[in-house]
């Protein structure tokens, strides 16, 4: 199985209405080491994909992106983790990239690298309405991380769960398995 996840609020603290630029500005989410080595020991593959128009606005570099994501894989390896790709889109939202979300343009560059990844049997976790629908245009199953119940009442087709973290998802899913 392979487990999808957004970036920006899911495991790092988001900016509002700003970008993490550099790894002095990326905070993790409370719980998600914990979260982050509790999944790594159910999902096959775990890769995160990530809208980054901060770069298409030239607010931050590709370099300042990767080396973001490899100080943040640096650091969830210490606690037993594992993030096995980054995939990012810097297009702007008014171009109308096949890479950004919700279009479904990095899910299928994932399974490119990732051969062995079924859609049907991965997972979506995100805290955004275009990250439900990257996963369900995908046929994956959609985790919503968010505490507000508000979007799964609205959308109950397109969400199939709602947690109010990573880590009470990452919890769930432990102990789905162990039971």
């Amino acid at each position: 199985m392979t487990l999808f996840l957004d970036r920006d609020g899911v495991i790092n603290k988001r900016i509002i209405d700003g970008y993490v630029r550099s790894w002095d500005e990326f905070v993790f989410e409370d719980g998600v080491l914990e979260a982050i080595q509790i999944l790594s020991q159910h999902f096959e593959t775990i890769i995160v994909v990530t809208n980054q128009q901060g770069i298409g606005k030239r607010i931050m570099t590709e370099e300042d992106f990767s080396l973001i994501s490899d100080k943040m894989k640096e650091e969830l390896a210490k606690t037993g983790g594992r993030i096995d790709a980054v995939l990012h889109c810097s297009a702007l939202r008014n171009e109308h990239s096949f890479c950004r979300k919700p279009s479904v343009g990095m899910g299928l560059k994932a399974r490119r690298l990732y051969p062995q990844i079924r859609f049907k049997d991965s997972i979506m976790a995100g805290d955004s309405f275009s990250d439900m629908l990257f996963g369900k245009w995908l046929k994956m199953k959609t985790i919503l991380i968010d505490d507000s119940p508000k979007l799964p009442r609205q959308y109950p087709r397109i969400i199939n769960m709602r947690f109010n973290s990573l880590l009470q998802f990452a919890k769930y899913i432990r102990d789905e398995e162990n039971m």
